[in-house]
């Protein structure tokens, strides 16, 4: 089997004997021995295969963003399965709940709702953001997937002014 860059032209040359140019692609014939026909088939096949390509191309790319917004969907519909059978609401009477990505107990006698605003107590971090004292934190969901041991909301933070 003769490969892509082994082809020869072969057409006759002046003294007879068979060209010896290679050609590649699509071309069927070197550009000495090409007839406008030749140069037309070649062009048009060239044509053919770049749109066969980009096509292909396009094709491969729309299956695969298929396939990955697919195992999006999948891997969070199974991270709220997880979620849902880890999750906890309340540990020892007290309520659990999210401010912020952080995890609080509530012992307050009303049960706190999302958007409830609260007082969190102090932390290094929050003295060094805020300074001494309570921070007003906004509850952002129910519950927690958290093991840790987890500090206690001080209470309701004042409706804002």
């Amino acid at each position: 089997m003769v490969g892509d860059q082994e082809r020869t032209c072969g057409r006759p040359t002046r003294a007879g004997k068979p060209c010896r140019v290679r050609i590649s692609g699509s071309d069927v014939a070197c550009g000495t021995h090409a007839t406008d026909e030749d140069r037309a088939i070649a062009k048009a096949h060239q044509q053919g295969w770049s749109e066969g390509y980009k096509v292909g191309c396009e094709s491969g790319a729309s299956s695969s963003k298929l396939k990955i917004e697919w195992l999006e969907r999948r891997v969070k519909e199974l991270e709220q399965r997880i979620d849902e059978a880890t999750r906890i609401y309340e540990l020892g009477g007290d309520q659990v709940v999210d401010v912020g990505g952080y995890a609080y107990r509530w012992r307050g006698g009303d049960h706190l709702n999302v958007g409830d605003r609260v007082l969190l107590p102090e932390n290094y971090v929050s003295r060094m953001k805020n300074g001494p004292g309570p921070v007003i934190g906004v509850v952002t969901a129910l519950g927690t997937t958290y093991r840790g041991a987890l500090s206690s909301i001080i209470g309701r933070a004042p409706a804002e002014a």
